[in-house]
């Protein structure tokens, strides 16, 4: 039986969280809802969620602060992070993807979109784990195959692999999304893969018979 996943909503705007989490409870999520950081603390230390969707724009301690103090916690880094925000300046979107957030979502929004935000960062956090997936340090056959990319590429490699969209990566990266295309396709022309999916698959793949390798042995 596939596990209900658990989303935090933290915003200080009570329709918006009242909306939000009808809507995802009616997707099948598991919603909590807080109106700010400490009180949303307290609910991951009691609870914890499998992704927290938190505005930036919050009284005493905002989102970026919020994110910067999960990532100080080894046992909450994990946790991806989607900031949903009337902040819509470039500036901002950098700075987010510097401290790690997974998506940038600007209001007024489409829940649509935010779905497929959430159901695509899902899907790479569950790939990996089916697969079991080893540390890229641990992994003698993927440490040859990354030899093949540039450190800008293996940059990018990785990104992709989190779900990170075209726009985000060049956010996160702070180069131009032409840039970003074309690292995009030097990689699917170095893999032979067609699509983003194809190489996320052959990454899986490789980790795989590397882990049969280690079985074996």
């Amino acid at each position: 039986m596939k596990q209900v996943k658990k989303i935090l909503l933290v915003d200080d705007d009570r329709n918006l969280r009242y909306l939000l989490s009808s809507y995802l409870l009616a997707e099948g999520f598991f919603i909590n809802s807080v109106d700010n950081i400490r009180e949303a603390l307290v609910s991951i230390k009691r609870d914890c969620p499998d992704l927290i969707i938190s505005d930036i724009m919050i009284k005493d301690l905002n989102g970026y602060d919020f994110i910067k103090l999960l990532k100080l916690d080894m046992i909450l880094s994990h946790i991806p992070v989607v900031f949903l925000t009337a902040k819509g300046m470039t500036s901002d979107r950098i700075k987010g993807y510097k401290l790690g957030c997974h998506a940038y979502l600007t209001k007024p929004f489409n829940p649509n979109e935010l779905l497929a935000i959430i159901n695509n960062i899902f899907y790479n956090i569950d790939l990996l784990k089916n697969y079991s997936i080893y540390p890229i340090n641990n992994s003698n056959q993927f440490s040859k195959f990354l030899e093949t990319f540039t450190p800008r590429e293996k940059n990018i490699l990785k990104l992709v692999i989190n779900g990170f969209t075209n726009k985000e990566i060049a956010m996160n990266l702070n180069v131009s999304l032409r840039n970003v295309e074309k690292y995009i396709s030097r990689l699917l022309k170095k893999t032979s893969t067609r699509n983003r999916t194809e190489l996320v698959k052959l990454l899986i793949s490789l980790l795989r018979a590397n882990d049969g390798i280690r079985t074996r042995v």
